[in-house]
């Protein structure tokens, strides 16, 4: 049977040994699991002594019951100095940790610079913005009519073909190519037209040299008399500009549906000078674009007098450009951001 006599020698002992266990208590948590051991409802050890009153003779029990009291009160309050301490020295630690020396030297910081596809991008519309174009920014989803129709696109034309285009619905569909805008200008506007049209267009095809996602820049001049020559000049000053001066123009027979006559544009090589290297596979050429005269039909699409007026086409390839420019040989590289490989272009600027 308990007795108060059992009861104040079980008190001291709990007292002394949540004053060793506070001498040894490094953290919070540390401490929220002593506190615990001692004070829990169901568990705890001042708690047991309380249900061990059952055994108390009646005329004990007020004494015992107080007793009980006072050491839990005692305990609780100790926990709260320990709990008090602990915390304040767990803020001092946090306070060293996060101090800053405020003499010490600043971090060097690396200038930043644009994305190699928005350097070409910028530095292209600063090239042709001298020529007069304006820049016209079309929609990313497109109707059928404006991505192939209009652009006299057959029905059974492959670039046409589930695995060429996303269709978000048989009638609408992520652009494959920035030629759209040329169409909705056309429509909006009467000649003289001269506009780049920029922008994100998609592909379902993908390796080192395409992705999924890209960036095209559409030309478009559309005013009387224009001929494969006023084509290939204005191209001639286009890469003279990006690539230098002894760069020259290669044009080549192509077939698009939008345009006839149509042609691939060659550039000399500027890594050899034409002489044959790795960079050109030996030919001395490079293919840079695909360009050519509207097709009459095109321009009739869009209600303008094909006998009046002629115009001439030319999309670019941003990445290709970039992956040119900085010897860049996998178009990946392009979108993993990788740093290492955008400021090893950056220094190249």
């Amino acid at each position: 049977m308990a007795d108060l006599n059992g009861l104040r020698e079980r008190a001291k002992e709990i007292r002394e040994e949540i004053l060793k266990n506070a001498e040894q208590l490094v953290d919070s948590k540390a401490a929220y699991e002593v506190r615990k051991d001692f004070l829990d409802s169901k568990k705890g050890k001042i708690g047991a002594l309380m249900k061990e009153m059952r055994d108390v003779p009646k005329e004990q029990k007020a004494e015992y019951g107080q007793t009980v009291n006072e050491l839990k009160q005692w305990a609780l309050s100790k926990f709260e100095e320990i709990d008090k301490h602990i915390k304040a020295k767990e803020l001092q630690l946090r306070y060293e940790s996060e101090k800053i020396d405020v003499t010490r030297p600043a971090v060097k910081m690396k200038p930043a610079h644009l994305h190699p596809v928005t350097q070409v991008r910028e530095e292209l519309i600063d090239v042709f913005a001298s020529m007069g174009f304006k820049v016209y920014e079309g929609k990313e989803i497109e109707t059928d009519y404006y991505n192939f129709t209009a652009l006299n696109t057959p029905a059974d034309h492959p670039a046409r073909d589930m695995q060429d285009t996303f269709y978000l619905t048989p009638e609408f569909l992520l652009r494959t190519q920035t030629s759209s805008g040329q169409i909705h200008v056309m429509e909006a506007e009467k000649p003289p037209i001269k506009i780049l049209s920029p922008g994100r267009v998609f592909r379902s095809d993908d390796d080192a040299t395409h992705s999924p996602m890209f960036h095209q820049m559409e030309g478009l001049v559309v005013d009387e008399k224009i001929t494969l020559s006023d084509l290939k000049g204005m191209l001639d000053m286009f890469v003279k500009k990006i690539y230098g001066d002894s760069t020259v123009t290669r044009l080549r027979p192509s077939y698009f549906p939008f345009t006839e006559p149509s042609v691939e544009v060659d550039i000399s090589c500027f890594s050899c000078g034409g002489k044959g290297c790795s960079l050109c596979k030996g030919t001395g050429w490079i293919e840079v674009l695909g360009a050519g005269i509207v097709n009459r039909k095109v321009l009739e699409n869009c209600g303008i007098d094909p006998d009046k007026y002629s115009g001439l086409a030319f999309g670019i390839g941003l990445e290709r450009i970039a992956m040119l420019k900085y010897g860049i040989n996998n178009i990946k590289l392009l979108f993993e951001s990788d740093l290492d490989v955008l400021n090893q272009i950056g220094d190249q600027e």
